[in-house]
């Protein structure tokens, strides 16, 4: 298989999730939080770019309709439980993004099974970007006042769309759970 350009994009937002980890728990502290954060926003800025030139260019593949959510995934899961480990977020809000996630991929495969095809959804994109834009603002734990405000208003709304564009898939592909 050739590597275009948005694969080779998906496989370094993988390749930065060691690193991303590695920084955020190894770099002397607080510097390592702003480094482990510039690295999550270029890993999650890959989203963003490969998916926008595979498109563009006609670039879609097999590899990348299947790598590019699972790089998705691995990158916030891995960010949620590493903040869960540093105390910066309870477990429970993890637990709700986790099962969400094993839930809607249980339901992918079932989907792939019955060769019925799930396209990605926009309040799954919605979902991505709110709990990509938490995990920033909940790493940087800015000093400014406003800031826990804003911390607990992108924790909530990150679970308010990891639960309804869960429900929007199941809602949309029903037919799924008749066969």
């Amino acid at each position: 298989m050739e590597m275009n350009l948005p694969n080779k994009l998906t496989i370094l937002r993988v390749i930065l999730i060691p690193v991303f980890l590695l920084v955020l728990f190894l770099a002397p502290v607080p510097l390592n939080r702003y480094i482990a954060v510039a690295i999550f926003i270029i890993a999650s800025l890959t989203d963003m770019l490969d998916g926008k030139i595979a498109r563009k260019y006609n670039l879609v593949t097999n590899f990348g309709k299947f790598m590019d959510p699972l790089a998705d995934k691995l990158l916030v899961m891995s960010a949620l439980v590493s903040m869960v480990a540093l105390k910066d977020l309870a477990a429970w809000v993890v637990i709700i993004i986790l099962a969400r996630e094993f839930a809607i991929t249980g339901f992918r495969t079932l989907a792939m099974e019955a060769n019925i095809v799930m396209a990605a959804s926009w309040w799954g994109k919605v979902k991505t970007t709110v709990q990509m834009m938490m995990v920033v603002v909940v790493l940087l734990h800015l000093p400014f006042a406003y800031m826990r405000t804003l911390e607990m208003v992108l924790i909530g709304l990150a679970v308010f769309f990891t639960i309804l564009s869960g429900v929007d898939y199941i809602v949309k592909n029903k037919q799924v759970l008749k066969g």
